[in-house]
């Protein structure tokens, strides 16, 4: 092989490798931008209220239980028989649950960063039947509504509770689940044996950041949660029965059972035993960007696998430098979409860049070949890649086939260009110097 042909190919393969380089730096960067756009979400959720858990309402009941046990003095005493009193907890699901509720988001802004809160005006319906176990002693019963955040209850909600008006109270009593927040209002002592009957319903207003998850812990489960907001995500472990989303918001209705659901673990938070909405962004910019310039490398092997090809076909050298600059051209381009994202609408900014780096390549290339038509031929290559990375970032299901599409296109034009191309001559005779 021609000594020069060889030193073109390692020159394009070394500015290749040279221009991942500034494709790390720009990726560290969006990087860097999505991170504190995690912190400014994580400040506003401290200063207002963080992602929501409702779990309740149930009944606790609280008792103490006497166990005998032997206890060992020093050697030569004889055991002593003691009684140790430990303090229990029983739960009792509502035979049913019913919340309807309707939420508002709320768009908080520090700078240029945003994060949404979600405003939920609920009603919430219990029913429970309690019966004291004859084998316990007396108990005392606690209506429990557990919290991730109580600083996002808005309202001091009145509860009643078979006729009669009552207010929560932060809970102060023992409970190994300690991971939730809980309101509660004493029921009285139960007596062993006997049955207990409590209807309960209240409004609940609450504010969270993002997300809201509830835990079916009645029997019967009944939810139903409609919203402004066009764009949740259904999440959790039981996904809705019934819903619609449209532009003008969601309408979801669950309906879950004792028999899908597992008590002990949905009185658990972090247990996945609930169900959820998130108040998501459609379009995160900062994870599209990022998406992006992964593709920056196969952008720019392409565009010099064109350069090279144009350069045996017509015999007309293109200078390593000339390779450089197209190439960090197209690098820029990414650091250009997040930073017009950042303030406009993502499709208004990827437009923006991709017809500012394809201009600025046009025209370059357009001087540098001594012509408009092979410049804008090269522009409208340059359309189509960014006309396909697009239609990648919007479909990430189909990210991989329009992918290989592209791949295997790109590999189709190169072998029919250069099917009747002597390769051995041209290794032969190199590349003509320009005049």
């Amino acid at each position: 092989m021609d000594r020069k042909l060889l030193f073109k190919i390692l020159a394009i393969v070394g500015m290749t490798i040279l221009l991942l380089v500034p494709l790390v730096m720009i990726e560290g960067q969006i990087s860097a931008r999505g991170q504190r756009q995690n912190e400014v979400l994580d400040d506003i959720a401290r200063t207002s209220a963080g992602t929501q858990t409702l779990i309740g309402p149930v009944v606790q009941l609280r008792y103490r239980e006497q166990i005998p046990e032997l206890r060992t003095g020093t050697a030569g005493e004889l055991p002593v028989r003691t009684v140790k009193t430990i303090e229990r907890t029983l739960f009792v699901a509502p035979e049913m649950l019913t919340i309807d509720g309707k939420s508002q988001v709320e768009t908080r802004q520090r700078g240029i960063y945003q994060a949404r809160l979600f405003h939920l005006d609920a009603s919430v319906e219990s029913r429970f039947v309690v019966k004291a176990p004859a084998d316990l002693p007396v108990a005392e019963a606690v209506l429990l509504l557990g919290l991730s955040d109580p600083r996002g209850v808005d309202n001091d909600p009145e509860v009643r509770i078979n006729g009669q008006i009552y207010r929560f109270e932060m809970d102060k009593g023992t409970d190994e689940r300690r991971d939730l927040s809980q309101l509660s209002i004493p029921l009285g002592r139960l007596e062993a044996g006997k049955s207990y009957s409590y209807a309960v319903d209240f409004p609940l207003q609450l504010t969270g950041t993002t997300q809201l998850s509830i835990a079916p812990v009645g029997d019967t489960n009944h939810i139903h949660l409609v919203s402004t907001w066009p764009h949740p995500n259904f999440g959790g472990r039981f996904l809705p029965r019934e819903r619609s989303v449209s532009q003008g918001g969601f309408d979801a209705t669950w309906e879950i059972s004792h028999l899908a659901r597992d008590f002990n673990r949905a009185l658990e938070a972090g247990s996945g035993e609930a169900l959820s909405v998130a108040f998501i962004d459609p379009v995160n910019v900062y994870l599209q960007a990022e998406r992006a310039v992964k593709y920056g490398v196969l952008f720019i092997v392409l565009t010099f696998a064109a350069f090279f090809l144009s350069e045996i076909l017509r015999r007309s050298p293109i200078h390593p430098l000339q390779y450089l600059l197209v190439g960090l051209a197209l690098a820029i381009f990414f650091l250009l979409l997040i930073a017009f994202s950042e303030h406009m609408p993502f499709a208004a900014a990827y437009g923006l860049a991709a017809s500012a780096c394809i201009g600025l390549i046009a025209w370059y290339l357009a001087g540098a070949f001594g012509g408009w038509r092979r410049g804008a031929a090269f522009g409208a290559g340059l359309t189509g890649l960014y006309g396909v990375l697009y239609g990648v970032l919007l479909s990430e299901d189909n990210a991989l086939l329009m992918g290989s599409v592209l791949l295997f296109i790109a590999l189709g034009v190169v072998m029919l260009t250069t099917r009747r191309l002597d390769w051995y001559s041209l290794g032969q005779r190199g590349l003509k110097e320009p005049q």
